[in-house]
């Protein structure tokens, strides 16, 4: 089968690999692929990598390089090993990625498997992945998916997750003054979510305008900022009731200056939560976190059980996920179409889709 896989920063290869067994081993399930997203990560690993992707055997999977990329996907079951009973061959699917002990590890006993300390994911440190023809996973990463749920959309849950959890995390809840700051997938798909939850009013600030009149198409009732020409905390404030700031600043790019825009912006005793991944350590003014009594909180990734309800909340159409796709693509182009394109400092993309099928 064809497959694009991850061997070292900028060299990524669509490559003839043997399939995965047609005879899934016990408890996992084999996937036929039929839309894959490219995820910021993926983004990070072809850029600067390998980051998440391991240089030796992953201590639970085993798994390492040359990796199959893709963690945002679903597609159609072929066939099950023995002891699976959630899905069925036909069924159709969406992946949920993370990989971990499902007994045995303190936080797995508690049920949150996402904070496992062993944690893998599909393709980043398994042996398949989203952007090939085919995979093989766990029972527990594939999620029926119902006729109202497209295939492109069954490719969406991942992301519309984090962004889910993120508001999730800040307590966002109808009336809620919200920012988000970024204005890329995960800040467009986090602004909608805030949305779904009642959320209002919303503001969301960017660097890139392209962006910002895209988000402002899909929300017209968004106010954008863009930091270049405007003071991101003075007008939130402005903005909001008493003057004060946003009940809730969500941070969706890994860029300090956003996440002090987010603590500028955001009132006493308010949340902020930071859900972009940081390059490495920034400063914050300390003071301000006391002196406005703010929550200051992390999201990583999201509880394993969300994926019912994220695909409820997309296929009711509360959570217009394909809203925030820009394009589709073939897998033979995924390298010049899909990560060149989205590493383009104008920014024109949002979400890629790689059509497995194409």
């Amino acid at each position: 089968m064809r497959a694009l896989r991850f061997h070292a920063a900028r060299d990524l290869r669509v490559e003839d690999i043997s399939a995965p067994p047609g005879n899934p081993p016990p408890g996992q399930v084999l996937v036929r692929n039929r839309f894959a997203g490219i995820c910021g990560t993926d983004l990070h690993e072809y850029a600067y990598g390998p980051i998440f992707i391991p240089t030796t055997p992953h201590p639970y999977t085993g798994a390492h390089g040359p990796q199959i990329l893709g963690h945002e996907f679903g597609g159609v079951v072929e066939a099950i090993g023995a002891g699976v009973t959630n899905v069925k061959p036909g069924d159709r699917v969406s992946i949920q990625p993370l990989i971990m002990p499902r007994s045995g590890d303190y936080f797995a006993e508690r049920g949150l498997f996402h904070l496992s300390p062993q944690l893998a994911l599909v393709g980043l440190s398994w042996a398949w992945g989203g952007m090939a023809e085919a995979a093989t996973v766990h029972d527990y990463n594939v999620q029926k998916i119902p006729d109202s749920l497209s295939d492109e959309e069954a490719a969406l849950v991942e992301p519309t997750a984090v962004a889910v959890y993120s508001c999730d995390r800040g307590g966002v809840s109808a009336g809620h003054s919200v920012l988000v700051t970024g204005a890329g997938p995960i800040g467009l798909l986090t602004l909608l979510a805030a949305r779904a939850a009642g959320a209002g009013p919303l503001f969301l600030s960017d660097l890139n305008d392209a962006r910002l009149a895209y988000a402002k198409a899909i929300v017209p009732e968004l106010t954008t900022l863009n930091p270049k020409r405007d003071n991101v905390g003075e007008a939130v404030r402005a903005a909001t009731e008493g003057g004060v700031g946003c009940d809730v600043a969500l941070e969706c790019v890994g860029n300090e200056h956003a996440l002090k825009a987010c603590l500028d912006a955001v009132r006493k005793q308010g949340v902020v939560v930071q859900t972009g991944l940081h390059p490495h350590e920034n400063p914050l003014d300390w003071f301000q976190v006391t002196f406005k009594d703010v929550d200051l909180r992390g999201a990583w990734a999201y509880p394993t059980h969300y994926w019912p309800r994220v695909i409820r909340l997309i296929a009711s159409g509360a959570l217009p996920a394909a809203k925030a796709v820009t394009a589709r693509i073939k897998l033979q182009d995924a390298v010049s179409q899909g990560f060149e394109a989205l590493l383009d400092p104008s920014g024109k993309h949002l979400k890629i889709l790689i059509d497995l099928n194409g």
